[in-house]
């Protein structure tokens, strides 16, 4: 399990990257630090995020359905891409992103009312739209500021947020799975350690001390913070999807993944870690 997980993990992050700085030299902005207010940027990042929500959602949808609740799939999907380009249409349409996260807020909730409505009536409407809103928070609005990180701060930034949450994830597992003892949050993931933690730590750290040394994103001190703060946010996110699978029963997402799970279990750190880099981004970042 442990050699898929690095060879796996270290695979997709690599992927992600390269198509991220595609992304960059496609749009003209591989070697500037900041979005240019003429040039559309993200095009490629935002497709990919699309195609990743499809699967998640469907995913939730299955974890949901083991404890009797239905995520409306059809709407979930279309709203939490919508979510997804807050900032991608700001580009093309100039509408502040959190005017249009405001108004999305409101009319996915009108969609899953209709929805319940024309398909299952009266019945379990509380549980069935408030699943489905969740949903769409959980992965649309959530995933909304990657994109964010990288319209407003450039590929650099987001490249450094995502391989800090990932390099942590990957040193969590190793040196927990190797010398793990003492658990970490035994109620939730029993297989989390204190020592897995210090792993991650201490790969968050090395990888943003290197994106901060080679793309001058932030002082040196700001990314040993950054490291060991988004080492344990991204612990968190990860806590956090085991929360929910943990209420279903189940031990992954999906299958697909081998040594993860499902799309879910690979992207549920930086999912969730996203808005805290972001805001660590606006006060920080030097570019």
């Amino acid at each position: 399990m442990l050699k898929y997980r690095l060879l796996y993990g270290t695979l997709m992050t690599l992927l992600f990257a390269g198509l991220v700085v595609l992304d960059g030299w496609l749009d003209g902005s591989l070697t500037i630090s900041r979005a240019d207010d003429k040039t559309t940027q993200g095009t490629i990042l935002f497709i990919l995020i699309g195609c990743l929500i499809i699967p998640s959602q469907l995913e939730l949808a299955r974890l949901a359905k083991a404890k009797n609740l239905r995520i409306f799939t059809p709407v979930t999907i279309i709203a939490s891409v919508l979510f997804a380009g807050a900032w991608y249409c700001q580009e093309l349409i100039e509408i502040p992103p959190m005017i249009l996260v405001f108004f999305l807020s409101a009319f996915s909730l009108f969609g899953l009312l209709l929805y319940q409505y024309f398909r299952y009536g009266t019945s379990e409407v509380i549980a069935n739209c408030g699943a489905s809103y969740f949903s769409i928070t959980y992965i649309g609005l959530l995933s909304a500021f990657v994109l964010g990180i990288r319209i407003d701060f450039g590929l650099w930034p987001l490249l450094m947020f995502i391989f800090v949450v990932k390099s942590s994830d990957i040193g969590a597992y190793a040196i927990g799975s190797l010398f793990g003892k003492h658990k970490f949050s035994p109620k939730i993931s029993p297989g989390k350690t204190w020592e897995g933690m210090a792993g991650a730590a201490v790969a968050g750290v090395i990888a943003g001390l290197l994106f901060a040394v080679c793309c001058g994103i932030m002082a040196w001190w700001s990314a040993v913070i950054f490291g060991i703060c988004f080492a344990f946010i991204g612990q968190c996110g990860d806590l956090v999807e085991s929360m929910i699978k943990r209420d279903s029963e189940q031990k992954d997402s999906s299958n697909k993944v081998p040594g993860f799970g499902g799309i879910l279990d690979i992207i549920d750190s930086p999912l969730f870690a996203a808005p805290f880099a972001y805001l660590f981004f606006m006060f920080c970042a030097t570019g």
